[in-house]
């Protein structure tokens, strides 16, 4: 197990430090654990967005106006 070479913990080591951590952390877990869900919502909206916008923004490469009057620069007649 990578725990047990990393830092040579049991499991009952590993089981004392969780609840020393829930007791310190306890009363604030749920609001953690609720602003960590939003940022990972807005993070993904934000991929989302990046991945479609190329997709929706599509735009037709730039159009030179040229004169296809068939005497140059006149105008007709009128």
């Amino acid at each position: 197990m990578l725990t047990k070479a990393m830092f040579n913990l049991g499991g009952t080591e590993m089981l004392v430090i969780l609840v020393v951590l829930l007791l310190i952390f306890g009363s604030r877990l749920p609001s953690i654990m609720r602003s960590l869900g939003r940022s990972a919502t807005e993070f993904k909206k934000g991929m989302n967005d990046i991945t479609e916008e190329p997709m929706t923004d599509q735009k037709s490469p730039p159009t030179t106006e040229t004169n296809n009057h068939p005497h140059g620069d006149e105008s007709p007649a009128g």
